[in-house]
This record gives structure tokens, C-alpha cells and sequence, in this order.
């Protein structure tokens, strides 16, 4: 008999929490008074049984789950044309006429116009994943808008890799991933404005609700540029808090709002940093980075 102890169940006899789990019986049984709380109870496990790691890969019917970020969904079909599904060997004429079907089931995928699209596609997002370090989820959520701004032939005429770059901004503002748009285009092969031209129509014909940016955010990202401290980038995040309650970050560039929160963080700890590399930090200018100071020792009293 097959047991397995389930710590986070109670008994509802005695209140003990050592249920046993028998999987042959399909039952669950109190280990200290002997009652049963459950009864013919379904497996989930496979019927069948594997000694070794190739004889469980080769019983296993399920494969990996689809991926979008694949222009085949990480489902292909593969022919094969030597040997038959038990592993025997073909006949002569029956493997010519596999190799024929493989080879137009090749050329059916290359000619279609739809997959080619795909393949550029997640192409260029895989490429652009990698160069700016967009985890998996991210960039399956990009594809997934590629994909629907494909089937309402929103990319017909457009560039491909501009289209990708725009979806894929758009799974980064909706995760609230710091990514700007400047390091998406400038990643891209294709020119910012386009990219950025690219992002609004998406928004507009695929009717996304974009959040607003948090300038918390880019708190850790600027601080790790500039090499910040955990106590800097701490007493950062308490004065844009306050500067929110009192509304002072409405309609300002979060970057900037963390840069200038940053930049008077380290001015009120003592440590000594520029505005120029706090500027240069956070991709903004000298210039924003004076007058947010300003209006946060204004409206926050802090003399800076």
C-alpha cells in the first residue's frame, strides 16, 4: 500500500493533522483515530508505469505547453520517414512517398505568408528579449498582441520589427516593467519615432488600457546605475510617497521623479553624487532633474 502524509489537513474527529493519503485505496485516513475522511478518490497520476528516465519520456503522452512566443506555438509536426510509430522500419516506397510529404509539408509552412510573418516576428521579440534581459512571461504576453494585431491585419504594410518592438513595450508598461520606449527603439532595428508610432496604434485599434506610470518603479533601476545604496534607494522611496500624497507627481516623467528623489536622498544621507550622474542614471537631463528638485523642497519643505 502506497501512504503519504499530509501535514496541512486537519481531522475533523480528533483535530489531528496526521491524514494519511492511500493512493491504491483512494482514500484519506486519520492516523490517530483510524476515520476516513475521503473516499474513492481520483488519481491524477499517469496509469502507467516507467522504471527508467527513457522509458518515462517515451510512455509520456503530453508534451510542453504552448508557447507563444514561438511562431508554431512550440507545437510543431514533424514526419518522420524511416520508421513507423512502433519503431519498425518502412517499406522502400512507403518512406518516398513520406519524404515527399515532408518536404511539402516544409514548403507549405515557408510559403504561407502568415507563418513567415510569425517567424520574423518572434524572431526579432526573441532577439530583443535577450538584449534587454525581458523575462519568458513578458515576452509570451508580446506575442500574444502581435498575434492579435496580425489576425485584424494591423501589421499588412507595416514593418514587422517595428510592430513586434511595439508590442512588446506595451507587455513591459503592462507588467510594470522599467523599460522605456528610447530603450526599446534604440534595441530595435527599426528608428524610435517608428516604433513609437507603431505603439499608439496598437493601443488605439486593439483598445488596451495602458497604466500609469509609478515612478517607485524605476526607483532600483536608477539607484543601480548610479550605484546606490539600499539606504539611499529606502529613503527615496519615502519621499515619493509623500511627494504622491501631496500630488506633486502628477504629469511628470517618473524617471525623472525617481531621479530626483534619489538625488535628494543622498544629499539629506551625506553622500556625495552629482546631478550629472544621477542624470545620466536615470536617461534624463540636468535641467529636469534642477526643477523636480525644486518643486519636491517646495511643496515637501526639505532644504536641500
Amino acid at each position: 500500500m502506497t501512504e503519504q502524509i499530509v501535514e496541512e489537513i486537519q481531522c475533523s474527529e480528533c483535530g489531528s493533522s496526521r491524514i494519511v493519503l492511500d493512493r491504491e485505496r483512494g482514500e484519506s485516513i486519520c492516523g490517530e483515530c483510524g476515520f476516513v475522511l475521503a473516499e474513492d478518490m481520483l488519481s491524477s497520476r499517469p496509469e502507467w508505469r516507467a522504471f527508467t528516465p527513457e522509458e518515462q519520456q517515451a510512455k509520456r503522452r503530453a508534451g510542453a505547453p504552448a508557447d507563444f512566443a514561438h511562431y508554431n506555438k512550440g507545437l510543431p509536426t514533424t514526419i518522420k520517414v524511416d520508421r513507423d510509430a512502433f519503431g519498425r522500419p518502412l517499406p522502400s516506397e512507403v518512406r518516398s512517398q513520406m519524404w515527399r510529404l515532408r518536404k511539402w509539408h516544409i514548403r507549405s509552412q515557408l510559403h504561407a505568408s502568415e507563418s513567415r510573418n510569425l517567424m520574423h516576428a518572434m524572431n526579432e521579440l526573441e532577439r530583443l528579449s535577450d538584449k534587454l534581459h525581458i523575462p519568458a512571461p513578458i515576452r509570451s504576453r508580446a506575442a500574444i498582441i502581435y498575434r492579435r494585431a496580425l489576425d485584424k491585419g494591423l501589421v499588412r504594410g507595416r514593418s514587422i520589427a517595428a510592430m513586434i518592438a511595439g508590442a512588446l513595450y506595451i507587455a513591459c508598461r503592462l507588467a510594470r516593467i522599467p523599460k522605456s520606449l528610447k530603450e526599446i527603439g534604440e534595441t530595435s532595428v527599426r528608428e524610435e519615432k517608428e516604433v513609437a508610432r507603431s505603439y499608439r496604434l496598437l493601443l488605439r485599434r486593439l483598445k488596451i488600457e495602458m497604466p500609469i506610470h509609478n515612478p517607485l518603479d524605476y526607483v532600483s533601476k536608477v539607484a543601480g546605475k548610479a550605484g546606490l545604496g539600499g539606504e539611499i534607494e529606502g529613503q527615496a522611496v519615502r519621499i515619493i510617497r509623500k511627494a504622491q500624497k501631496k500630488r506633486l507627481t502628477m504629469g511628470k516623467d517618473p524617471r525623472g521623479v525617481a531621479a530626483t528623489a534619489l538625488y535628494i536622498a543622498c544629499r539629506l544621507e551625506g553622500k556625495k553624487v552629482t546631478q550629472k550622474e544621477i542624470a545620466e542614471a536615470a536617461d534624463i537631463t540636468e535641467v529636469t532633474l534642477r526643477n523636480r528638485k525644486r518643486g519636491f523642497a517646495k511643496g515637501l519643505n526639505l532644504e536641500v
